[in-house]
């Protein structure tokens, strides 16, 4: 196995467009898992180490309000510099392994591995999110999040593609994150789900983790909630709207057995989670609406 270290983007570009085999590594929390365990057949004929690519660790403001998070920012530093923009992305990356493991991983790592259980996938479904890739060939295209995961642990990327960036717009009202897991820390999402509420569009983002082949939306739960919802804030979130709610995001799952847990105890915790985390972003959002008037 050969081990390529590219130390600018435009020789990762070639790199890849020369090697289309070699596999992208970025903090390496997914890929030498699977190299340290998996059989010697699915050992990558090569690694593109992308760690010293500088071009990938930035995050900039993009004229239109949107953030460009470069594939390269660490989870550390999407908690402790975005955070207060990308609310959900960030709770979601507090729950990523151990402090060792945020130091070095990254959402476009987590992208490019594209595991259903990987824990930035459903804040980024939720909120809209849109992931540049490039390649030497053809120049940049942008993928919106939910046509990016096309089946477990495959993603959209053409073979000669790399992950740049992602773009996303910063919260405009209360974003949650939550998973179920084995225990408290340090564990692969037993099933997770995410929600952001947009109060000025009147519209509601969704994300389901590791309860299908792939990391999904509930378009359902989504519309119902659009148009139910009291978006002036008057009242408290109706106990009836809130279990049809977590009944339209069970519905939308579509999950397995396994070692982690059973398909019906994911579909259970997904409503119990959706119904959790609506609760807390709704009494966010009649916050800040008795804080404007």
């Amino acid at each position: 196995m050969d081990f390529l270290r590219p130390l600018t983007w435009q020789d990762a570009l070639a790199a890849k467009a020369a090697r289309p085999g070699a596999v992208p590594i970025q903090g390496g929390t997914d890929v030498m898992v699977e190299i340290n365990f998996g059989s010697a057949a699915r050992r990558p004929e090569a690694l593109l180490d992308l760690n010293p690519v500088r071009e990938l660790a930035g995050h900039e403001e993009l004229p239109d309000g949107t953030l460009r998070v470069g594939a390269g920012v660490p989870y550390v530093r999407l908690i402790a510099e975005l955070g207060d923009r990308l609310p959900g992305l960030a709770q979601a990356s507090r729950t990523v392994g151990s402090p060792q493991i945020r130091n070095r991983g990254t959402a476009g790592g987590n992208l490019g591995a594209a595991s259903p259980a990987g824990d930035c996938h459903p804040p980024l479904l939720a909120c809209g999110a849109v992931v540049e890739a490039e390649s030497a060939a053809r120049g940049t295209r942008l993928i919106p999040a939910a046509d990016f995961y096309t089946g477990v642990k495959r993603n959209a990327l053409e073979p000669d593609e790399l992950i740049r960036a992602i773009r996303i717009a910063p919260a405009s009202g209360p974003q949650y994150f939550a998973k179920i897991g084995t225990r408290n820390a340090m564990v692969i999402a037993v099933c997770s789900f995410a929600i952001a509420l947009h109060p000025r569009e009147r519209r509601v983002g969704t994300g389901i983790g590791s309860a299908a082949p792939t990391p999904l939306r509930a378009t359902a739960a989504e519309e119902y909630l659009s148009t139910e919802l009291d978006w002036e804030g008057r009242g408290p979130l109706p106990d009836a709207v809130a279990r049809r709610f977590g009944e339209f995001v069970r519905e939308a799952a579509a999950p397995i057995d396994d070692v982690r847990g059973t398909a019906g105890y994911r579909r259970h915790a997904l409503a119990v989670l959706a119904r959790r985390t609506l609760t807390w972003a709704w009494n966010d959002h009649r916050a800040a609406r008795k804080e404007v008037s």
